[in-house]
């Protein structure tokens, strides 16, 4: 079976997975990675499959209407898997409206694009395939959790306490809103904390790695109590390829790693793990941790219910934290290039060369 699919945010940190999974397991599909290219966007990330036949990349912005309703259109796209998104809570405390403009009029803006051109095919395409638009979001829209409170469920309201959730959530009730207005085959996934190769190093756990490299300080919120549950992001696209072709539409499913840890406790065995892989005793860099002033509006514990998802379609991660883990903390270390590229913006020589700017 033929498909062509659009993959949002295809040069970060999920969307890459994404769209490798896909070009290498479906090479009937034609794969059109859509990405703006902003600061955490990396092609490097996709040399591996830059020159495959079924695989196109497109510099753009999902907030362009135009160009993405041309691009559904023109490529006779029936699956679009979005991912763009600004998604780093910090930044979105300091400029708010990058965020709504992006995750809200973005999401939006690729909505009625395939709305215009499936809706008059009675949401199929050419060759009679159902469309699909399938949307990815987080469970930081659920709000937070008490230590002991349970878990996030798909029929769980919604309650965001950032403007990074607060523009997640209100991109999901669009995307539902499509289905249930207009009738487009849609579905939404809410996913835990991903971790794992080609994470911008802005993020908690490629950042304390070069951090500790580097023997530099380790900043870690409040206490460091607040607790979070991790999924291995080849993990996460595995889910991803499942739910897109056989999750039911206009369903929600949450994919989570089963997998809670307090921050302090991860970093400590972020320590332990970097320091053996790099030959020094186990917890040598402990004295690097910093407690510094806790984020405004900081959760206390997310945690995922993916029982949904294991139960009806039957995913389950493959990797237990500890073992996910040292694969990636030894991916970091063993591509110091990509690394440092990243952290000096050398990467963005890349781009230049191919488009001329950022």
């Amino acid at each position: 079976m033929k498909r062509n699919i659009i993959i949002t945010g295809g040069a970060g940190f999920i969307g890459s997975h994404v769209v490798r999974l896909f070009v290498n397991k479906y090479p009937q599909y034609r794969i059109i990675n859509v990405d703006k290219l902003t600061y955490a966007g990396n092609l490097l990330n996709l040399k591996d499959i830059e020159g495959r036949p079924n695989y196109s990349f497109v510099k753009a912005d999902i907030c362009d209407f135009d160009t993405m309703l041309s691009l559904v259109k023109d490529n006779s796209v029936d699956g679009i898997i979005h991912l763009a998104a600004e998604s780093h809570v910090d930044r979105s405390i300091r400029d708010p409206f990058t965020f709504a403009r992006t995750n809200v009029l973005g999401t939006l803006s690729l909505l009625q694009a395939a709305k215009a051109v499936w809706e008059p095919m009675g949401w199929k395409s050419a060759g009679g395939q159902e469309c699909r638009f399938y949307h990815i979001s987080t469970d930081e829209v659920y709000g937070a959790l008490e230590m002991d409170g349970g878990f996030f469920t798909e029929d769980r309201a919604y309650q965001p306490h950032s403007p990074y959730s607060a523009s997640k959530a209100s991109s999901d009730h669009f995307v539902r809103a499509y289905h249930d207005t207009y009738g487009m085959p849609t579905v939404v996934t809410n996913c835990s904390n991903n971790y794992g190769p080609n994470q911008f190093p802005e993020k908690l756990i490629p950042l304390f790695i070069n951090n500790i490299r580097h023997r530099r300080p380790l900043p870690v919120y409040g206490k460091g109590e607040n607790v979070r549950d991790w999924l291995y992001v080849v993990d996460h696209a595995r889910a991803i390829d499942l739910i897109f072709h056989e999750g039911a539409v206009a369903e929600t499913y949450n994919i989570g790693g089963c997998n809670e840890w307090k921050n302090i406790d991860l970093v400590r065995l972020l320590i332990k793990v970097t320091d053996r892989l790099l030959g020094r005793p186990e917890g040598a860099d402990d004295d690097l941790i910093t407690y510094v002033k806790d984020r405004a509006g900081h959760d206390l514990r997310y945690a995922i219910d993916a029982s949904k998802l294991q139960r009806e379609l039957g995913w389950k991660p493959s990797l237990d934290f500890e073992e996910g883990l040292e694969k990636t903390v030894r991916w970091y270390l063993e591509n110091q290039d990509w690394l440092d590229g990243v952290t000096s913006g050398a990467y963005m020589d890349y781009y230049q060369k191919m488009y001329g700017s950022r």
